[in-house]
């Protein structure tokens, strides 16, 4: 077979009663011969090794099983081939499956592939199917449970309204070119008759929606502000991240929630993406949230996504969040200004040496606080680089992981201990948040837990330097 570049013909088949190959016995066959179930088609399975699950469904179905090598005979009568063999046997079969005028699908082998499988959502009645020519199914499943959140609950009804209107325009000969209108006026009666508190369909064309960056905090739901739980409390959709809580759920039940998380340098959408999708669903006239840890606009990328949204001409609101950047230290007892110790703090992404190199290397080493977020898998390097730029090696440090989450931990310890990597901050299960805070001011935490021990009189022991307290 030869690649000739073109685009895919997309095309859904009727199987019920036709007759179907599979070669291969593995995991894969299975999946793909459930679906060759559902579909009503006949399969005849081919494979040297049978599973226990392909044994039964094939037994069940009453489907033949021909547990040897495939042949070229076992292609006879089929109406399609699916081989989910190794690539040897894939060729094989993709050439006499091309000699028959047979589509084959060759389970992640495009080279020996006809015909591709996709990523399918199915909802009343509605079948979407996702392909990318084989050459990314990780990327299909992913659209796929994209576009499976944003259909909308009321498709039943759609599909419903939508065949009895095409027995209408079949008997009265509507032109095709009025169909699709005639069908949205359909649609809207429909919310009309349910009661004004509905959207109209039309909204989902003609009107814009908004968008509201809501900063969700340090993670505890007791601190959202008050203003960004109300709006929450509106919202038709929520698109949240890896550090916006569970429990902010509770308050929009009613919005469908859509993860769009990055963490530890890895992203499941990527930022034009994103702000792809925020402009069509607001276009659709939904009300869209984009719950951020922290502040919207320190390392969210919240700026980006405003002026996206503002050349598309969506209405965007920003609600503040607390930041991480003073909320962690403030939830460790750790300030991050101090009167005589710090007049200033700095607040850095550390993703990034390129970004954080410079702005450290201008800042001095005495008066001023480190805060770097994003950073625990280089906080060696940062502490090696401030050590390289005079910073004592005795200056406190500390990390803090989970501020706001009931696995919240702190290290106290000093910049040389970073630097050696022998701090006891940092098991590295980056999925937790973590901020680092370097300065001297780190040092108060300490003398206003010993003056809380001292007051209470009970002779408290207090974790020493380099220990993790929870």
């Amino acid at each position: 077979m030869s690649d000739t570049g073109d685009e895919l013909f997309p095309l859904f088949l009727k199987l019920g009663g036709r007759a179907v190959l599979l070669v291969g016995g593995g995991p894969v066959a299975i999946a793909k011969a459930r679906l060759l179930a559902d579909a009503g088609a006949e399969v005849v399975v081919v494979t040297p090794e049978l599973s226990d699950d392909l044994r039964a469904l094939a037994a069940a179905r009453g489907w033949p099983v021909r547990q040897r090598t495939f042949v070229a005979d076992d292609a006879v009568g089929a109406w399609l081939v699916i081989s989910a063999a190794p690539p040897e046997v894939n060729r094989a079969v993709a050439a006499v499956a091309e000699a028959r005028n047979l589509f084959v699908v060759a389970v992640d082998d495009p080279a020996s592939a006809s015909a591709y499988g996709a990523g399918v959502v199915r909802r009343a009645g509605v079948t979407v199917a996702i392909s990318t020519s084989g050459q990314a199914p990780a990327l299909a499943g992913l659209l796929r449970e994209g576009l499976e959140a944003l259909l909308p609950d009321e498709l039943a009804s759609w599909v419903d309204e939508a065949a009895r209107q095409r027995t209408r325009w079949r008997a009265e000969k509507t032109p095709m070119a009025q169909r699709r209108p005639r069908l949205l006026a359909a649609l809207n009666k429909l919310y009309r008759r349910r009661g004004a508190a509905e959207a109209p369909v039309v909204d989902v064309v003609v009107t814009r929606g908004r968008v509201t960056l809501i900063g969700a905090g340090p993670g505890d739901p007791d601190l959202l502000t008050l203003r960004g739980a109300r709006l929450l409390g509106e919202a038709d959709l929520v698109l949240y991240d890896a550090l916006s809580s569970e429990a902010m759920r509770a308050l929009a039940p009613q919005a469908r929630w859509f993860y769009v998380g990055k963490r530890a340098c890895r992203q499941s959408i990527g930022q034009d993406t994103l702000n792809r999708i925020l402009i069509k669903e607001a276009t659709r006239g939904r009300h869209v949230v984009r719950l951020k840890a922290g502040d919207p606009f320190v390392f969210g990328r919240g700026g980006e996504e405003a002026l996206a949204l503002a050349r598309a001409g969506i209405a965007c609101e920003v609600v503040p969040g607390v930041s991480s950047a003073v909320a962690a230290a403030g939830l460790a007892g750790i300030p991050v200004t101090h009167r005589g110790v710090s007049s200033a703090f700095t607040v850095v992404s550390g993703h990034h040496e390129t970004v954080y190199r410079p702005v450290l290397e201008a800042t001095p080493s005495a008066g001023v606080t480190i805060v770097v977020l994003m950073g625990l898998r280089h906080r060696a390097h940062i502490a090696q680089l401030l050590l390289a730029r005079g910073w004592r090696d005795t200056t406190p440090a500390a990390v803090v992981r989970g501020a706001a989450t009931p696995t919240a931990a702190r290290w106290l310890g000093t910049v040389a201990d970073l630097a050696s990597g022998t701090d006891a901050g940092g098991d590295d299960d980056l999925r937790q948040p973590g901020v680092l805070v370097i300065g001297d001011a780190v040092a108060v935490a300490r003398e206003i837990e010993q003056a809380r021990a001292d007051a209470a009189g009970d002779g408290a022991s207090l974790p020493q330097e380099g220990q993790v307290s929870r």
